[in-house]
């Protein structure tokens, strides 16, 4: 009997979701949470074999807990079913540890070829993810342009995205507030932006803190 854990802070989400998987599959066990401590909870109880898991719920973003069950439990496949934007969050959370994302968008159709999908392949790429698999390993910059920068470059952008300056900056990473300057101008440059805001504004879109 397969096991599965649906979480999702909206019971009439949880609930159609149980009955397109009880179409599917005659023989399941189906568990229910709506938040991470509730997934957490679920998790330390039940061996799953399959998850559909909302990406945002009301205590955090799965995403933080997804390498943590697939470090627990690497022979289950999740599913990611979200509202948040497929062309920039599923590499993400397939980067996490999700076998799959699909989007709240979808129409009945769709979820319950994915589903079946997930249960028969153990994964469930849509064709815009495939078009974003195939594009992130030819050009990868495209996707994520801070793929651009070097770990210096990208540890100091991060401390600019959190709100340090660069004499912070400078005592931080023992370097001369010039050499900071020298590497914002460089950031900036390599990521077509002149303005801080527009830094907070690609590290929010494509960095995970």
């Amino acid at each position: 009997m397969k096991q599965i854990l649906l979480a999702d802070d909206h019971h009439i989400v949880r609930q159609g979701i149980q009955m397109i998987i009880e179409n599917l599959i005659d023989e399941c066990e189906i568990k229910h949470a709506s938040s991470l401590v509730g997934i957490r909870q679920a998790f330390e109880q039940n061996a799953f074999n399959f998850a559909i898991l909302d990406a945002q719920l009301p205590d955090g973003n799965c995403m933080e807990i997804l390498k943590e069950f697939k470090a627990k439990c690497p022979d289950v496949k999740i599913l990611v079913f979200s509202s948040f934007e497929e062309e920039t969050y599923a590499l993400k959370f397939l980067d996490s540890g999700a076998d799959g994302f699909l989007s709240k968008l979808s129409d009945e159709n769709e979820i319950e070829d994915a589903l079946a999908q997930l249960f028969e392949n153990g994964y469930y790429h849509s064709t815009l993810t495939q078009t974003l698999l195939k594009l992130a390993h030819i050009q990868p910059n495209v996707l994520n342009p801070l793929n651009q920068l070097s770990q210096r470059e990208m540890e100091i952008a991060v401390l600019y995205s959190k709100g340090h300056g660069n004499l912070e900056i400078a005592n931080q990473l023992s370097i001369r507030q010039n050499t900071v300057s020298t590497y914002k101008k460089r950031i900036f440059e390599k990521l077509e932006i002149n303005k801080m805001i527009d830094l907070f504004e690609v590290m929010k879109k494509y960095h995970d803190f």
